[in-house]
């Protein structure tokens, strides 16, 4: 008896188009190419995503909300102290961001270019970093922890002063020696003109 074909879902379609881009590049990747890795016409693929800038649009999300899920636990950890938590929120990004060019650097570098193309998207994944850490500078200025009149600009500042740990455009920097030092050195700077 043949086995039963798997039910055709968009995670699927993303799953493999996550395959097709890490093998053939943003540029050569195609529907066409998703939908034979699929096993299935690219009709079907275009059923759940109209346009393959809506599939490549998709791909990117997916790969961004990993981020913002992975960091979620550090802003929902309301217990500890708001500084140890901007301190882990920030040692959070960055490794993931390191793990992410480290480990996959054809996937990173296609998702490079696929956040290039999507800025609405990237502005949207900024904000909800910036809404993370916002929420927990707010609950270090409630607790008298940090002297920030506007946690909404302070955490957008502590974002870009931090720019060259989790930017993209960094990643070559990332592997460099002496660059966990930097980051803490950093981190600590902030984290005192934050202190109340």
């Amino acid at each position: 008896m043949a086995p039963t074909p798997q039910t055709l879902t968009a995670e699927r379609i993303l799953e493999a188009t996550e395959e097709v881009l890490r093998r053939h590049g943003p540029a050569k990747a195609t529907v066409v190419d998703v939908a034979r890795a699929l096993g299935v016409s690219h009709g079907s693929v275009y059923r759940h995503f109209r346009t393959k800038a809506a599939l490549r649009e998709a791909v990117t999300k997916r790969w961004l909300d990993r981020t913002t899920e992975v960091l979620a636990g550090v802003v929902a950890d309301s217990e500890r102290d708001p500084a140890a938590r901007v301190r882990e929120w920030f040692a959070v990004l960055f490794a993931a961001k390191r793990r992410k060019a480290g480990l996959d650097p054809e996937l990173f570098a296609t998702y490079s270019v696929l956040a290039g193309e999507a800025g609405e998207l990237v502005g949207a994944h900024v904000t909800e970093l910036t809404d993370q850490l916002t929420e927990i500078v707010r609950a270090g200025v409630d607790q008298g922890v940090f002297a920030a009149e506007d946690p909404v600009t302070a955490a957008r500042a502590l974002f870009q002063a931090t720019g060259r740990f989790h930017d993209p455009c960094y990643a070559k920097e990332w592997e460099l020696p002496g660059v966990e030092a930097e980051f803490d050195v950093v981190v600590d700077l902030l984290l005192r003109g934050m202190r109340a």
